[in-house]
């Protein structure tokens, strides 16, 4: 049998041209990802990663547009199954009031748990793929740029 793990995640943009990313850790692997998990059964992508964010940031968004799926095979890092990842641009409908961290890790106010997640804001232009985890969030921030980058072209 062959398992697939089908994740959706957010690129949040705020005013000052930021990036919203999540530094997890969790069965003792720290990553940094964009915001976002595993879709449930039954769940459609947009109504996951709208669920995703509530859950991980109290946060209500709108989905702006598509960006980017998985178009390789990656295996998960946790467990034997495939992950297709699908990619969102969206947009906070209120006010974010999550804890917002500075430095990378920043886990210092956080109960102990089986899964540990703070949030930075990183600057569009100074973020690379090698700060990124994961391959497919690495092709991802690749597309989003390169979006953004001819928009502002055109402007």
């Amino acid at each position: 049998m062959y398992l697939f793990n089908v994740r959706v995640y957010g690129l949040l943009l705020n005013d000052l041209n930021e990036i919203l990313v999540s530094d997890e850790k969790t069965m003792n692997v720290s990553f940094t990802k964009f915001p976002g998990g595993g879709l449930e059964y039954g769940e459609g992508l947009i109504d996951a990663l709208k669920r995703e964010f509530m859950e991980e940031c109290q946060l209500d968004i709108e989905v702006l547009r598509h960006v980017y799926t998985t178009d390789f095979y990656e295996k998960s890092s946790f467990n034997e199954s495939q992950i297709l990842s699908v990619y969102y641009q969206v947009k906070a409908k209120g006010a974010i009031t999550f804890d917002i961290k500075v430095s990378p890790f920043d886990f210092s106010n956080e109960k102990q748990a089986d899964k540990l997640e703070v949030f930075r804001f990183l600057p569009v232009e100074t973020l690379e793929d090698k700060s990124l985890t994961f391959k497919t969030d690495k092709q991802a921030w690749n597309t989003f740029k390169t979006l953004l980058e001819n928009e502002s072209r055109k402007d």
